[in-house]
């Protein structure tokens, strides 16, 4: 195996859902692919692609976005392990977390899936639930709305405002955990408990 990180960000193929909350892992590659100076390119694996470093002398990266539906998400992320010969514990998955506050970002290897069908594919085709995942906030839905329709639509106005902020720092958040280590990245991106 090689040491290569796979950072995958979750979403759906489209301009039309390009901006809604399903896609902020999306949103993250997109920052991440910038900071390389790199562009997205079709890969043979059903994904986007950008190889490259990040930072000068980083660790060597692929950073992919699946050309599938967010619940097909699997099948992209195992051709990428295979094809470029990386192991599941050097896997992130970036996406949105309803768990979570928006403009909150938090870190964490393995565990459940909590209703997220895009991981629980990609866990069904990796075989394993022990890849790294960094959670971007987006809130739980409004009232009664269902979920599915909440991560479908589009951040509110005043999310909007602050969506650069919180994309910029799950972005640091992955460079952190790929250079320091789950623990440090914890440390720094989930605040403590009063």
């Amino acid at each position: 195996m090689t040491d290569t990180w796979l950072i995958v960000g979750l979403g759906n193929p489209g301009s039309e859902y390009s901006n809604n909350r399903h896609n902020v892992g999306q949103m993250v590659l997109d920052e991440l692919a910038s900071r390389m100076g790199g562009r997205f390119k079709v890969h043979k694996a059903r994904a986007q692609v950008v190889e490259g470093r990040l930072g000068i002398g980083g660790p060597r990266v692929v950073l992919a976005k699946p050309m599938t539906y967010m619940n097909v998400s699997g099948g992209p992320v195992a051709g990428l392990c295979n094809f470029f010969d990386i192991a599941p514990d050097h896997v992130i998955a970036v996406h949105d977390e309803i768990d979570i506050p928006f403009n909150t970002v938090k870190l964490k290897i393995g565990g459940g899936e909590g209703g997220h069908n895009g991981l629980r594919d990609i866990s069904r085709a990796l075989a394993t639930k022990d890849y790294l995942r960094v959670r971007v906030g987006v809130g739980r839905p409004p009232g009664r709305m269902e979920t599915a329709d909440y991560v479908l639509r589009d951040f509110s106005t005043a999310e909007k405002k602050e969506l650069p902020f919180l994309v910029d720092e799950a972005a640091d958040a992955v460079e952190l955990l790929m250079d320091q280590g789950l623990l440090a990245a914890q440390q720094k991106h989930h605040p403590a408990k009063a």
